[in-house]
């Protein structure tokens, strides 16, 4: 039924069929991002609940969707390849995205010679500061707050990326069924993603629910060009996904471990955190399982 549905809306052509599973999965990502404009006064608790949720999904969503399908496509070498650039690339990326506000907001930071090292700019920008007694490089702690949720919405891009992939490759391959079953999955999945970026970007204090909404939706957009671009060149897309999964799992798992959990985990609310986390587990199992 669903696939008879589909393909008398979208047709039979691969490369629309890939368009059209990019879009419906980047709709339902800025579905769970708009969730954040009805959801005005999160209180702390609420949001590392609803945090922990969202790295539950993750957490499954890592292996049932990128890792052991990327084995199985391509077996344990280029995932594992791929995992540890992904890891590298996170780590390295901690290192520079407290600079990204510059960027992001358009402020850019003061010179050092206007200021001293502990001074802070008269409109608030956040700045890096020089540690005295060790001479490092640290910076204040809303900074840091906002530099990890930079760190975050990067790499659930990262992640969407392999995903709008696998979608134009199943439609790209001619297997209608399993293309769309991917598509429903993957799509469901982002809903909870969206929200954790926006929710995120809210709690970090970005300035408004309508930036916040934003920034879950800008995450999703990179799925669309990339399933039409799967659906396009499957000889090309198809050797490179288990890469390209492998990558993605490897900057999420980072990202959760080094970022998600310590903050959800630093306000007091560890025990609604670690709930929200394994009912994220159990909910994206039951999709997996469901769906797939």
């Amino acid at each position: 039924m669903l696939s008879e549905w589909f393909v008398r809306i979208v047709g039979h052509d691969p490369v629309m069929q890939g368009l059209a599973g990019g879009v419906v999965i980047a709709a339902m990502n800025t579905l769970g991002a708009a969730l954040v404009v009805v959801w005005r006064n999160p209180s702390e608790r609420a949001l590392d609940g609803a945090l922990g949720f969202a790295a539950g999904v993750m957490l499954s969503a890592s292996f049932t969707s990128l890792i052991l399908p990327g084995i199985e496509i391509g077996g344990i070498r280029p995932v594992l390849v791929g995992f540890a650039l992904g890891v590298v690339l996170l780590d390295r990326a901690d290192q520079w995205v407290p600079h990204i506000h510059v960027v992001i907001t358009g402020r850019g930071s003061r010179d050092s010679d206007e200021a001293g090292p502990d001074e802070t700019r008269p409109d608030g920008d956040p700045h890096v500061e020089t540690d005295t007694a060790t001479g490092r490089e640290r910076i204040d702690p809303d900074d840091a707050r906002t530099a990890s949720v930079l760190l975050f919405i990067v790499a659930i891009t990262l992640h969407n990326m392999p995903e709008g992939l696998a979608v134009g490759v199943g439609f790209g391959s001619g297997n209608l069924g399993d293309a769309l079953a991917l598509m429903l999955a993957i799509g469901i999945q982002n809903i909870p993603e969206g929200l954790a970026v926006s929710v995120a970007a809210a709690n970090a204090g970005f300035g408004s629910l309508f930036y916040a909404t934003l920034a879950g939706v800008r995450a999703g957009l990179v799925e669309i060009p990339l399933a039409v671009f799967g659906a396009v060149a499957v000889g090309v897309a198809a050797p490179i996904l288990p890469y390209a999964m492998g990558f993605a799992a490897g900057g999420m798992l980072f990202v959760i471990s080094d970022e998600i959990v310590p903050e959800t985990h630093a306000r007091g609310h560890e025990r609604v955190a670690t709930l929200g986390t394994m009912v994220g587990v159990a909910v994206m199992l039951y999709l997996d399982v469901v769906l797939g």
